[in-house]
């Protein structure tokens, strides 16, 4: 007698709120594209992470976050339902929050990995208002990092908040707009179940693995700020935290200030050459990946790359030069044949004020470089001649011609697929098919540079932001992004991963090439001795680096032979330099400072 297949139980649709929306909007472009694309194995989220040196007061960030929504309306938006055969999906504006956003978590053993891990694998509900969640973690900790974290005696019970408050749970009808968020909405209350794409599920399970990064200060606070990339971007979402911050310390921050001015650029000449659009561009060759699917994450603080006055690259080249340098010398040593590499980079015009445009309002640009260049500059010997000087210069050319390009945000094709023609889940199938079959197509992987925060991040008592990460999500067939910003002079490094591609061994590789070949744009020449990047307790980004057994192999004997003649020629030029000194050349007697050059992605 054959069993009897179990009948699987029918989802709860989620409850709707008992206020009725305000307005109603159809979703863009890029919101269409993206939640037709949603997979729960690698949610579509965009992680922030924000170091404070002292503590937060739970009560007062709430007002302020409930604050600084009510001032930003867009960002108060759910999906709303329809039936399957309509012709467009819509944003509700809800007016006021569904959920309590905010939750504060007391300081633990891996608690602040635990946050880093809830961001990457747990999106916010799209059926609830709004798509963001603000886990705040905050010591007392100790000073060896926190993996490592110990509470005081006494201390949890300093730090316990009320029950039946969290994440998730539904706020009274009497909450109105910029009110002082009540003891039983906080911490602790477990969010209701929901079901369907995109809608965090109660007791969906944890599947990221290698979260890895500083801590904050002993006695500070990290703020892990989760964003469903279908409903906002990393800029978009930060705005509104800068919003809050100025609520909190009860004073407004000043205008953000504009990009720093440029000596003009000269006539553009011809293009260097770039691959093929029709060519297939590398794909990331595979290292041990975790058998669970999921993102892995790596955080590191770096010097901002300096630059010499009149250079004609940004910082923006260098790392976007350093990126694919890391990528083809990974491929190499992987036993990948030479490829022609292409680097999505997110551009945004948008400005940084109070009324910045929220939403996803980023377009996208693919950055390419050819298999030869990218081979003439990978030697060791290579990094400080000519082959990467002309790396950077067409790098600087071809991102000066993509940023000027008039095109919608995801390209003409994207565009013609959202157009309202047909039910939307029949061009949501079609719109996944196209995503299958463009993918040996996919650009190899993504940089976003934010460039410099824009906004203080000053809490008042709790102090101003001293770190912001980013990262961006990595589904393959990328499975791989890169997300940079400066924060006081720092660079402050996101790799995260596919772990059906990668696994954390590979992104700590992956993290030292990309550091030596950074160097190298810096310096015009190979990375100096090792010494400490640290200063954080847990930081595990130590540097300068050496470069990776993998890119010191040893030359070839005439290869050697020059190298030796070389540094014999230096010797003798230092040392008559040292009884007749002379006045140092333009390309090195003025550096900009640490983060000058720095500009909006």
């Amino acid at each position: 007698m054959s069993a009897v297949p179990a009948v699987p139980a029918v989802p709860t649709p989620p409850t709707r709120p008992p206020h009725h929306p305000v307005d109603r909007t159809p979703f863009p472009v890029v919101d269409e594209i993206s939640r037709h694309c949603l997979d729960p194995d690698e949610p579509e989220t965009v992680h922030i992470e924000v170091h404070l040196p002292g503590r937060l007061e739970p009560e007062r960030l709430r007002a302020a976050f409930a604050e600084a929504l009510r001032r930003h309306p867009r960002i108060l938006m759910r999906q709303a339902p329809g039936p399957w055969y309509r012709r467009r999906h819509y944003w509700e504006l809800t007016g006021r929050p569904d959920v309590d956003p905010v939750e504060f978590t007391a300081a633990a053993p891996g608690a602040l990995d635990r946050a880093r891990t809830r961001s990457l694998s747990d999106a916010p509900s799209l059926g609830a208002s709004p798509p963001v969640r603000l886990e705040v973690v905050q010591g007392p900790w100790e000073e060896t990092g926190e993996e490592h974290h110990a509470l005081p005696a006494g201390a949890e019970a300093s730090i316990t908040l009320p029950e039946k408050t969290g994440p998730g749970a539904t706020l009274p009808k009497a909450t109105g707009p910029g009110a002082t968020l009540p003891r039983d909405t906080g911490p602790g209350t477990a969010p209701p179940e929901r079901t369907g794409p995109g809608v965090r599920v109660a007791a969906s399970p944890v599947r990221s693995k290698g979260v890895d990064g500083p801590a904050p200060p002993p006695s500070g606070a990290a703020l892990v700020l989760t964003v469903h990339h279908t409903a906002l971007d990393g800029p978009a979402c930060l705005r509104v935290l800068a919003t809050a911050a100025e609520i909190y310390r009860g004073a407004a921050d000043p205008a953000p200030a504009a990009p720093p001015a440029r000596a003009s650029a000269p006539e553009p000449g011809p293009l260097p050459p770039a691959p093929s659009r029709w060519a297939r561009p590398a794909r990331i060759r595979r290292g041990s990946p975790d058998p669970a699917p999921g993102n892995g994450l790596l955080l590191a603080e770096l010097p901002v790359p300096g630059r010499p006055r009149g250079a004609p690259y940004t910082v923006n080249d260098q790392l976007l030069v350093a990126t694919a340098l890391t990528l083809a010398e990974w491929n190499r040593t992987h036993g990948a044949r030479p490829r022609p590499l292409r680097l999505t980079m997110p551009v945004d015009d948008r400005d940084r004020g109070p009324d910045m445009p929220l939403g996803n309002g980023t377009r996208l640009v693919e950055v390419p470089f050819t298999a030869a260049e990218l081979a003439a500059a990978l030697p060791p010997a290579a990094l400080g001649g000519e082959a990467l000087a002309a790396l950077l210069r067409n790098t600087a050319a071809r991102t000066r011609a993509l940023k000027a390009l008039d095109r919608p945000q995801l390209g003409r094709g994207a565009a013609l697929v959202a157009a309202p023609c047909a039910p939307v889940a029949w061009r949501g199938a079609l719109t996944r098919a196209l995503r299958r079959a463009a993918g040996p197509w996919t650009s190899t992987s993504l940089l976003s540079n934010i460039g410099r925060v824009p906004y203080p991040l000053d809490f008042g008592p709790a102090g101003a932001a001293r770190a912001v990460w980013f990262s961006a999500p990595a589904r393959v067939p990328r499975g791989l992004t890169v997300t940079t910003a400066s924060t006081a002079g720092r660079l402050h490094l996101a790799l995260r991963w596919s772990t059906s591609l990668l696994g954390p061994e590979d992104g700590r590789a992956l993290l030292d090439r990309f550091t030596h070949f950074l160097d190298a744009t810096a310096t015009y020449g190979p990375a100096p001795a090792p010494e400490s990047r640290g200063g954080e307790a847990g930081a595990t980004a130590a540097g300068p680096r050496p470069a990776p057994p993998e890119a010191t192999e040893a030359p070839e004997a005439a290869e050697a032979a020059e190298a030796a003649e070389a540094a014999e020629a230096a010797e003798a030029a230092e040392a008559a330099e040292a009884t007749n000194p002379t006045p140092a050349t333009p390309a090195t007697e003025d550096r900009r400072p640490e983060g000058s050059e720095q500009e909006p992605r």
